[in-house]
């Protein structure tokens, strides 16, 4: 119950931010619904498909679709309220994608994959579904952008798998491990650290 409550949470996180990115691009009604349901589901699609948990999830969960569904009506019609448009994006992406690493790596261990496999289907279900969003939208995924966004999800994927060698409870490192991911992301953000742009320079 506690993995599927942290799913939901992630799908109406992105769901919302989907939104806020679709409304920015001024798409119609449809527009948006489509934006919030690619940026919410795009991630554990690829992972399901990859580890062979096939029909995905909201495929066979309609609570998904409802949810999205409700989630989208809701920013909509208080869209006014939620001010500073990009501050509430990078909120919103940011909450995805520490919850969404961490439900990726969960399915991945009830899968029986190795840690490393682990991580980057976490990685792979809290990035993608914003690759699909940015690239439908016309913009350059923030993953292939200079900012920390996978890299939180990988250090926070690794910090999972040393808190659980510690005498806690699991749910305590599940939770430790999404805090550390979201904070990574909001420091990284707030201090400008970013990885170096590497490019060639030409000579003319």
């Amino acid at each position: 119950m506690f993995y599927f409550i942290i799913d939901i949470l992630g799908t109406i996180a992105f769901a919302i931010s989907g939104v806020l990115v679709a409304m920015e691009k001024k798409l119609d009604l449809f527009g948006v619904f489509i934006i919030a349901f690619v940026t919410a589901v795009g991630g554990g699609t690829l992972r399901d498909i990859l580890i062979g948990n096939t029909p995905v999830a909201w495929m066979r969960e309609y609570t998904y679709v409802l949810i999205i569904f409700i989630t989208v009506v809701l920013a909509i019609l208080f869209v006014n309220q939620l001010k500073y448009l990009r501050r509430t994006l990078l909120l919103f992406d940011t909450i995805g994608i520490g919850l969404f690493t961490m439900v990726g790596i969960e399915k991945g261990l009830t899968a029986g994959v190795s840690p490393v496999m682990c991580i980057a289907l976490g990685t792979i279900t809290a990035c993608f579904g914003g690759v699909i969003r940015d690239i439908l939208c016309n913009e350059i995924p923030v993953i292939f952008r200079k900012e920390v966004y996978a890299t939180a999800c990988i250090l926070g994927g690794l910090s999972y798998f040393i808190l659980v060698l510690l005498p806690i409870y699991t749910t305590y490192a599940y939770i430790g491990a999404i805090c550390i991911i979201i904070l990574t992301r909001l420091l990284a953000v707030k201090f400008k650290i970013s990885l170096p742009n590497i490019y060639r320079k030409e000579n003319w």
